[in-house]
């Protein structure tokens, strides 16, 4: 008996569907397919069933989608275009599936854009893949078992965090397997760079979506034994003395058209603290170092160029925090950026103070190059809050800035030496432990300009980036199970 397929596929009008199913018609494994859409279907094609659903993610779609799985494997495909799979694509989804046991297979896809086709893998799905926004390409195979088995177990009624409730769930009892084979294509609506979408989750207008996907996140956690309650290590701040108060670690290499910006905004700071400047100057080739030097006049600058020519960003900062004259608190601020007036500095010391934390993270506001605002604007990262943010960092992708740290735990951990995600990595360790301290107002301009490391990268590089942050969440995962036996 040849394996059976229930398709289940997005409806957004009579066009794009038919040639959407004239497609999967030509795999005979094919058995129903469904249509899903937000309205009545005036006109449902031949062969076809009509579900009318709420959104194409939520929690009642899918339980409508696993009521319907009658057969061994059900195909979601969840974009409003048409889908083209490869030759014996669906074929052969099914027999990895049946191969590794999967409870759902995902695969590497091609990106169809005025008749050229522009590949576009993506990454392994690993423990620590908890990011609501992991690009699985938009064709899913699941196993029907696995499928309703994890809808059976969908308690909450969400309207936009069903899909992702529903592979956290699959993930639980099955794995989650990638073909690194190109087995279908799609078309891309979205051609914005990549340093624009990557803000797309901390948009305000997403909060009530965010919430969800908390919600649905912190329910796995606890279901695998990873969540961690509420309950921190209190910080003794007088276990050091230290010279200085405060710290601002600049990290640069070749900033000769952001730097003076922000060292100034640096010196500027209005505090009844002693604080200096370190800047860390990773071999500037471009005037930067030259630069630099204009402000050494100022006896708070100290401007260390590195023996080691292997250091990334985290190396950087490394460098600074173990430097005799690192003040108590090591305070952020990237060579493009500057802070948004005199009182920052002021602001997040206090914050250590008044509530006890190891670390504080600060709100920022995106700006361009002339510090005009953009979108999205104000990021206050509202989704960390004392009573679950060292679980919901598992979830979201970045923490905000700037971000201050007490040196001397800084100092025990250290970052690692990389240029992307070594933050994050820094605060994930912190929260294990210790509160993070939050400031809600503005004290840090963001710039967004073509410079930026992130503004536009090709589809290897971020997918580099994103497979980095992912092992960081299960390395981190991995510690809070082991911790919580």
């Amino acid at each position: 008996m040849k394996t059976r397929i229930n398709c289940f596929i997005s409806y957004a009008g009579h066009e794009q569907a038919s040639q959407t199913i004239h497609e999967l018609r030509k795999c005979q494994w094919v058995d129903r397919i469904f249509l899903l859409a937000t309205t009545p279907i005036d006109c449902i094609p031949t062969g076809c069933e009509a579900l009318v659903v709420s959104h194409l993610f939520a929690s009642e779609t899918i339980k409508k989608i696993a009521t319907c799985s009658t057969n061994s494997y059900t195909l979601l495909y969840t974009k409003y275009t048409t889908l083209k799979p490869g030759m014996f694509a669906l074929e052969r989804m099914v027999q990895v599936a049946q191969d590794c046991h999967a409870g759902m297979v995902y695969a590497d896809y091609y990106q169809a854009s005025n008749e050229q086709l522009k590949p576009n893998p993506v990454i392994d799905y690993q423990k620590g893949s908890l990011r609501d926004d992991f690009n699985f390409g938009s064709l899913l195979l699941f196993n029907a078992v696995a499928l309703r088995e994890a809808a059976e177990q969908m308690i909450d009624n969400y309207q936009s965090a069903g899909l992702y409730d529903l592979r956290l769930k699959v993930s639980q009892s099955y794995e989650l397997v990638h073909i690194n084979e190109y087995l279908y294509s799609e078309i891309e609506n979205d051609n914005r760079k990549s340093g624009e979408k990557i803000f797309d989750y901390v948009d305000p207008k997403n909060r009530e979506v965010q919430i969800e996907m908390e919600h649905a996140c912190t329910h796995h956690l606890k279901a695998i034994k990873g969540y961690l309650a509420p309950q921190f290590e209190p910080i003794n701040f007088e276990r050091e003395v230290f010279e200085y108060e405060a710290s601002v670690i600049i990290p640069v290499r070749n900033r000769i058209r952001t730097i003076r910006d922000a060292i100034r905004s640096v010196l500027i700071q209005k505090t009844e603290f002693r604080f200096n400047l370190i800047i860390i100057d990773n071999h500037s080739t471009d005037g930067t170092s030259e630069a630099i030097e204009e402000f050494k006049a100022d006896s708070r600058v100290i401007h260390l160029i590195p023996e080691r020519n292997d250091l990334g960003i985290g190396g950087c900062w490394n460098v600074g925090v173990h430097h005799e004259k690192c003040g108590k608190f090591a305070i952020q601020l990237d060579s493009d950026d500057i802070y948004k007036d005199e009182h920052t500095l002021a602001i997040m010391v206090k914050a250590f103070y008044e509530q006890n934390c190891a670390m504080v993270v600060g709100t920022y506001k995106m700006t361009d190059f002339n510090l005009n605002e953009i979108p999205p604007g104000i990021i206050d990262h509202k989704e960390w809050t004392p009573d679950n943010g060292r679980n919901n960092a598992l979830r979201i992708n970045g923490l905000g800035a700037p971000r201050a740290f007490y040196t001397p735990l800084l100092r025990e951990i250290n970052l690692p030496n990389t240029s992307y995600g070594e933050d994050y990595a820094l605060g994930l360790r912190f929260s294990r432990y210790y509160q993070i301290g939050r400031v809600y107002e503005v004290v840090y301009l963001c710039r967004r300009w073509e410079d930026n490391s992130d503004a536009s990268l090709d589809i290897v590089r971020m997918n580099g980036h994103n497979l980095y942050k992912d092992r960081i969440r299960t390395w981190e995962l991995e510690a809070r199970i082991a911790m919580n036996k």
